[in-house]
């Protein structure tokens, strides 16, 4: 179908319009479906062993008002590939942060070299430092990719927000990297750096 333009000078731009039709795109639907919910009461750890498979592609796990029992810690995440008995998986990871704080007198983006990671088994970084304020937290998602795959390596992106103590700012801090294994991933852990999950909830979808 030919595209119909319409120059403006043609057209009174100061007048309301109704534009009438139908807009489509056949065959592509895209859904979430909530498949877990983790809740933390003063947890060393919030772990996902179940229905990450093959059902869905992606998975994402929403982070919602994480607040730590320690001060300046940040949320961690790690893998496994047999159902949980072990969090080893090798990753290569890379992040960087954007920050303001509430005086207006500090802002800044860094890149982050001493949370990333290269070929490292250990947890890798969410987020920046949160405070243990009483209202202190963290929130935000981070998405895996194709965990079920025997063929590629498994892509994982993050974005958190965060509110830091001292002179209070937020930060948002972006990561991403894979996990170097062409072993199925079948279960995800969150800990701290240090501390307990005081509270704060962790919610894992399947999307299609």
């Amino acid at each position: 179908m030919a595209l119909s333009k319409i120059q403006p000078a043609s057209m009174d731009l100061t007048a309301n319009y109704a534009f009438t039709g139908t807009n489509s795109v056949a065959g592509v639907s895209i859904e979430e479906t909530k498949l877990a919910t983790q809740t933390a009461s003063s947890s060393s750890s919030l772990s996902f062993t179940s229905s990450i498979d093959n059902t869905y592609n992606i998975y994402k796990f929403k982070f919602v008002n994480i607040h730590p029992s320690n001060n300046a810690t940040r949320l961690k995440y790690n893998v496994s590939v047999d159902g949980g008995s072990n969090y080893n998986v090798a990753k290569t990871t890379t992040s960087f942060q954007a920050y303001h704080n509430e005086s207006d007198s500090g802002t800044g983006l860094i890149y982050e070299t001493g949370t990333d990671l290269a070929q490292g088994t250990g947890s890798q970084f969410l987020g920046g430092d949160i405070s243990n304020a009483n209202d202190g937290c963290m929130s935000g998602e981070m998405f895996l990719f194709d965990p079920s795959s025997t063929t590629f390596v498994k892509h994982i992106i993050a974005s958190c927000y965060s509110m830091t103590n001292g002179d209070y700012a937020t930060f948002h801090s972006t990561g991403t990297g894979y996990a170097n294994t062409t072993s199925a991933i079948n279960a995800v852990q969150f800990t701290m750096s240090s501390g307990t999950i005081d509270s704060g909830t962790i919610e894992m979808y399947g999307i299609n």
